[in-house]
C-alpha cells in the first residue's frame, strides 16, 4: 500500500489542520446544503452534478467514487456505482460494455457514447474497493466488474461488432474517444496503468504496462519544453490537435500536472517529469488573472475557467520536484478555498484530489 508524501506537514502545517481541511472540502461536495453536489436518486443511487452543465458524467461519478474510497465511504461509493450501473452503462450496441458519458439528473441519456477517462476512473476505483473492503454480490463484486471495464476498453472490437477500444493497439495510447485518432493529454494515468498491470486479465498485463510506459513518453512529447503547458487534445506524436478548437491549454490539460504528481507521489520522482513542472511552476506563477494559453504560452481569450482547479494542479505537481517555487505553489494551494458557485464542481473535485496528494492521503489501496 502506497500513499503520498505529506507535503503540507512538511512545510510546517499542522496535521490537526490539514485534517480540518480535508474533511471540510469533503463536506463542501457531499453534505453542505448550499454548495453540495452530490445528490441522491431514491434509496440506493446518487450522483455527482457537473454544476456548469447541469449534467452527470462519467467523469464525475468515476472521481466521486475515487473520493469515496479514499475516505472510506463505501455507502457512497455504491450509490454512485449503481447510479453509474442503472443509468449510464450501455447494454446493447457498439458501446455495450461502455458508460454513457452524459446523463441528465433524472437518467435520460444526453449522449451514449462514452468518454475513457471515466472508465479508467472507474477501473481503479472498483480495484481499491475490492482490497480496502472485499467483494460481494453482483455489481458490487468491485473486481470483477474492473476487469470487465478493462477488457471492453483493450478488446471492444472483439466482443462488439462495430466497436472501437479506448486504447490505440498500436501505440498504447489512450484515446479521445473511441473512434478519434488522437488523444487528451490528461486521460494519461501511468500510475493506474501501473497497477491495471497486476490487477486486469492476466492476459493484457503486459499491455498496461506497456501502456504507462508509452504515456510517460507521450507526456514529454506533449508538454511544451519551455512552458511546461499540455495542449486539451493532442496527436499520438504529441502535437497540438487544433480541429476541434481544442489545441490550447485549457481546462481538461490542467490535469496533466496533477496526474504527473500522482505518478511521482506513488512511484518516485523522475527528472523528465521534474523538467517539465519546474518549467510549468515558473510560467504560471504570478500571472494571474490566468487566461487560455498556447503551449508555447502566448495568452488568449477566454479567462481561465477553473482558476482553482488550475492552482491546485500546478501545486499538486510539487510532488514531482523540490525547489523553493514549487513549495511556493504548495503553500499557495494550502491558502486558496475551495470554490464556490456555478462552477466549483470541476474545481473542487480536482482540489480534493490535490489536497489529498499534498496531505500525504492519496492512498494506493491495491
Amino acid at each position: 500500500m502506497k500513499t503520498t508524501l505529506n507535503l503540507l506537514a512538511a512545510l510546517g502545517i499542522a496535521q490537526e489542520d490539514i485534517d480540518a481541511r480535508i474533511n471540510a472540502a469533503f463536506h463542501a461536495i457531499f453534505t453542505d446544503p448550499l454548495e453540495k453536489f452530490y445528490f441522491e436518486v431514491g434509496e440506493d443511487a446518487a450522483y455527482l452534478l457537473d454544476t456548469g452543465n447541469l449534467d452527470a458524467r462519467s467523469e464525475g461519478m468515476s472521481y466521486g467514487m475515487m473520493i469515496a474510497v479514499q475516505m472510506d465511504r463505501r455507502d457512497l461509493f455504491d450509490k454512485l456505482w449503481m447510479f453509474s450501473k442503472r443509468y449510464m452503462s450501455n447494454e446493447t450496441g457498439r458501446y455495450a460494455g461502455y458508460f454513457a458519458w452524459s446523463v441528465q439528473p433524472d437518467g435520460q441519456r444526453n449522449s451514449d457514447g462514452p468518454a475513457p477517462d471515466g472508465e479508467e476512473y472507474y477501473a481503479m476505483a472498483l480495484f481499491f474497493a475490492s482490497a480496502r473492503w472485499g467483494d460481494r454480490e453482483p455489481p458490487f463484486d468491485y473486481a470483477s466488474q474492473a476487469r470487465d471495464i478493462l477488457r471492453h476498453a483493450l478488446h471492444q472490437h472483439e466482443i462488439v461488432k462495430g466497436g472501437e477500444p479506448m486504447w490505440d493497439p498500436d501505440t498504447a495510447l489512450i484515446r479521445f474517444v473511441p473512434e478519434s485518432p488522437f488523444s487528451d493529454p490528461s486521460y494519461h494515468l501511468p500510475h493506474f496503468y501501473e497497477r491495471f498491470a497486476h490487477l486486469a486479465d492476466e492476459a493484457d498485463r503486459p499491455f498496461w504496462k506497456r501502456a504507462a510506459d508509452a504515456s510517460r513518453a507521450y507526456l514529454l512529447l506533449a508538454c511544451d519544453p519551455e512552458t511546461g503547458l499540455a495542449p486539451e487534445y493532442a496527436h499520438y506524436d504529441g502535437t497540438p490537435e487544433t480541429t476541434y478548437g481544442h489545441g490550447d491549454f485549457f481546462s481538461d490539460a490542467y490535469r496533466v500536472a496533477m496526474n504527473i504528481g500522482l505518478d511521482s507521489g506513488w512511484n518516485g520522482e523522475r527528472k523528465e517529469y521534474k523538467h517539465i513542472v519546474d518549467r510549468l511552476h515558473r510560467f504560471l506563477w504570478n500571472r494571474e488573472p490566468f487566461m487560455t494559453y498556447t503551449v508555447d504560452g502566448k495568452p488568449k481569450i477566454p479567462p481561465a475557467l477553473h482558476p482553482m482547479a488550475l492552482i491546485a494542479t500546478t501545486a499538486a505537481a510539487a510532488l514531482a520536484t523540490n525547489t523553493s517555487l514549487s513549495r511556493k505553489w504548495a503553500m499557495r494551494f494550502w491558502q486558496t478555498p475551495p470554490r464556490k458557485g456555478e462552477r466549483r464542481y470541476y474545481d473542487n473535485c480536482l482540489y480534493f484530489f490535490c489536497l489529498l496528494m499534498l496531505a500525504g492521503r492519496y492512498t494506493q489501496w491495491a
